[in-house]
């Protein structure tokens, strides 16, 4: 992993099992469902048939930064022991995390004492290392799930976000404009994430990418729809567009060590049966998930001897662990990165789209080359509306008079 990604359990502290399912039962029950996953949206790969759908609807664009996904959880604490506000982080495992010190104050409030309480934000969590060497971690948030209790679920996008930037983000400036010292104490600053209309893809490629991936991190780009409402679980309407040689896929890992007869030096020392050799390289056997706790056999990774010694090095738990992979030039599976913070393989679904996605690939060249179309097609719906709703008013303007409650007819009035 790159140094952008945090650790996770150096922010916060990990929510016992009970507590955890507590907390799991209260955002279920803000969100209206009764299934306790995780609550998050999850993007489809990016295929070509995604340029003409970029055409159909409005989309946003952003980068995809190279951190954690998380949902922070703005939670009720308890006013006896002075902490009346708690907020939870929500990795993909649906482990929470507490996470001291932060404050939302509320807007137009000069004291800061008042707070946000039962919302739900959407962001992941980076570590941005600058120039000189300083790092910042930050939690950025791109959508908005709940406020004070109230769905936002329904909205679109653009109004989840002003929402977010509106009662959030700017007190929350506010406040550290008051109080400036305070910002070394706190465990991470809180931002929006930078987002462009869908047809600014050549700026993000030009400007914004190579800026990021210095501070950061980058591997792609995320397409949201502008128009469609939050949907947890996979969302049709999220487009995650990978580089053709960074598509990858989670699997689960299972090592297969050859094994060896007993030879007369392990006999004299009691050792009579065949045993795995655990010094040799082993066999790397990818799997996919079906369903709960239930595997496909998918292939094998390909890892030279060279990169065998560097995984050991890594000093991290190999076998059954979740590992990214990448497909090459001779179509192996090649080593990307351990996936510590997912707690399983990608389901089969995704990983046929992921799939799609590679054979049918899109290149930076035909997202800037689909631009212009992308544009035309966005300020042509734009022109509709603006003309439906004038439409709309003059309709409005030329309303005969209507009876009111009691039956007395009485004049439009034009406001």
């Amino acid at each position: 992993m790159s140094n952008s990604v945090p650790d996770l359990d150096a922010v916060g502290i990990k929510a016992e099992p009970d507590l955890a399912d507590q907390f799991r039962r209260e955002v279920a029950q803000l969100l209206g469902r009764n299934n306790l996953n995780f609550p998050g949206a999850q993007p489809v790969s990016f295929s070509s048939r995604h340029l003409t759908e970029l055409q159909r609807q409005d989309y946003y664009v952003c980068e995809k930064t190279d951190g954690i996904r998380c949902l922070m959880y703005f939670a009720r604490g308890d006013p006896e022991s002075g902490n009346a506000e708690i907020h939870y982080l929500i990795d993909r495992k649906n482990d929470y995390r507490y996470v001291p010190g932060l404050h939302f104050p509320l807007p137009d409030d000069d004291s800061f004492q008042s707070f946000h309480v039962d919302t739900l934000v959407d962001g992941e969590l980076v570590n941005d290392t600058y120039d000189d060497g300083t790092q910042q971690l930050k939690y950025l948030v791109f959508d908005c799930l709940v406020l004070d209790g109230q769905s936002l679920m329904h909205r679109t996008l653009d109004k989840r976000l002003a929402y977010f930037k509106e009662k959030v983000l700017k007190p929350y400036n506010v406040l550290f404009e008051h109080f400036p010292e305070e910002k070394e104490h706190r465990i991470f600053a809180v931002e929006d994430k930078s987002t462009q209309f869908s047809y600014g893809i050549e700026m993000m490629f030009r400007e914004i990418i190579p800026k990021v991936k210095k501070i950061h991190g980058n591997d792609g780009l995320i397409f949201t729809c502008r128009s469609t409402p939050y949907r947890i679980g996979t969302d049709e309407h999220i487009l995650k567009w990978k580089p053709p040689a960074e598509n990858t896929i989670d699997f689960r890992l299972r090592l297969e060590f050859p094994t060896l007869e007993p030879d007369s030096e392990d006999e004299a020392d009691g050792i009579t049966e065949p045993y795995a050799d655990y010094d040799a390289l082993p066999i790397f056997h990818l799997f996919v998930g079906l369903n709960s706790n239930e595997y496909r056999f998918f292939g094998e990774m390909f890892v030279t001897p060279e990169q065998w010694e560097e995984m050991k090095a890594l000093g991290q738990p190999l076998d059954d662990s979740i590992v990214e992979c990448s497909k090459d030039e001779q179509g192996r599976w090649r080593f990307h990165r351990i996936r510590d913070d997912k707690a399983d393989a990608n389901h089969i679904s995704t990983v046929e789209k992921v799939l799609e996605s590679i054979e049918d690939r899109v290149t930076e060249e035909d997202l800037i080359r689909s631009a212009p179309a992308i544009k035309t097609a966005w300020k042509r719906r734009q022109a509709q509306m603006m003309e439906d709703e004038q439409r709309k008013r003059s309709a409005a303007r030329q309303a005969p008079p209507h009876a009111n409650g009691n039956g007395v007819k009485r004049k439009f009035e034009d406001s």
